[in-house]
């Protein structure tokens, strides 16, 4: 079976908005789909295609970058919460990925909670940009050093 998921994470590795953070059995990316900055997907870095498969470090890992990419993206969106979702059903994409979506405050009730799936697979010219979803990966990237650097000062 072809694996788009696979295809695509090969592609953008080396860009911004594909590599916003990678770990050991992780690594996190703009959606390219959608028309929500800041709706990024956490995708392992091995082919599965069901989350028991991964092995205890790889949920610890999960859990912290929820964790972390929630925080940075209440920082940078001032999102009031982030949702997180795991189905890996969609053809081409039963590659185990999570996908974690801001909830923005003034977000219109109908796109909210498993409604917020009307933002993504939208019309390329509502897509949020390649140099946009760059740039917000950047971003992303210095809010988390900000986080780690203020943990590190706290644990002197």
């Amino acid at each position: 079976m072809d694996c788009q998921t696979c295809a695509m994470a090969a592609a953008e590795a080396e860009t911004p908005r594909g590599s916003i953070i990678t770990t050991t059995h992780w690594r996190a990316a703009h959606a390219y789909n959608t028309s929500l900055p800041g709706w990024l997907v956490l995708v392992t870095r091995e082919h599965l295609t069901a989350i028991d498969e991964l092995d205890a470090e790889g949920h610890a890992e999960l859990g912290t970058l929820i964790g972390q990419l929630s925080g940075a993206l209440r920082t940078l969106t001032g999102c009031e919460k982030t949702y997180v979702m795991q189905f890996s059903e969609a053809p081409g994409h039963q590659h185990v990925h999570v996908h974690l979506v801001p909830r923005m405050p003034d977000q219109p009730e109908d796109r909210r909670g498993p409604k917020v799936f009307g933002y993504l697979d939208v019309p390329e010219d509502e897509q949020i940009s390649e140099r946009e979803r760059d740039r917000i990966a950047l971003a992303l990237r210095r809010v988390l050093a900000d986080q780690l650097e203020s943990e590190l000062g706290g644990a002197r």
